[in-house]
């Protein structure tokens, strides 16, 4: 039977990490080569001095989890915009990358804490939440850009919400109850 104790709850956070790193990997190998080679790329570059790829492909990461990116250009004004789909966007597929992680991640713990019911195996899943969350934070802040004046990056608090709390408390839940459901049938 799954508990929340706090050993437990710290396996789970810590378990939590690592979809949320091999998401970013993957998204990281689909979209950088387009990413260094991109006119943003090159203005920010330019502009800042810096390699500005890995806040980018945060970028289309956030929006993998339907977090838009806020883009703040003093003459301008602020704007929200999204790098998947349409007809210049990365493919629709990079949406599925953090539903299958956490799913998978989901499913690891609840067989690691031996769960054998969908509820213990749904709880053993949110047990991700916390570790997941944090790097949905830190990752949030780490992704900004700023140049001159102007600004961009996730929408924080979309970030927060969307994909550090209800990802992982719906897909991490999901794949532990299914991992249980199929050790019981098994």
């Amino acid at each position: 039977m799954a508990s929340l104790d706090p050993r437990s709850i710290a396996t789970g956070s810590l378990v939590g990490t690592l979809p949320w790193l091999a998401g970013y990997a993957i998204t990281y190998l689909l979209v950088a080569p387009n990413l260094r080679d991109s006119p943003l790329t090159r203005i920010i570059e330019t502009l800042d001095g810096a390699p500005a790829t890995h806040e980018l492909v945060g970028w289309v990461f956030y929006n993998a989890h339907f977090v838009d990116v806020v883009l703040d250009i003093p003459v301008l004004g602020s704007q929200t915009t999204a790098y998947i789909g349409g007809d210049t966007g990365f493919t629709a597929a990079l949406y599925l990358v953090p539903v299958v992680l956490l799913i998978a991640g989901g499913a690891l713990i609840a067989r690691q804490q031996a769960a054998t019911d969908p509820t213990d195996g749904g709880l053993a899943g949110l047990t991700l939440l916390p570790g997941y969350l944090l790097l949905t934070v830190v990752g949030g802040l780490l992704f900004e850009i700023t140049v001159g004046g102007a600004t961009g990056g996730p929408d924080l608090t979309a970030a927060v919400i969307l994909a550090g709390v209800l990802y992982p408390a719906v897909f991490a839940v999901l794949g532990g109850a299914g991992w249980a459901v199929f050790e019981t049938n098994r």
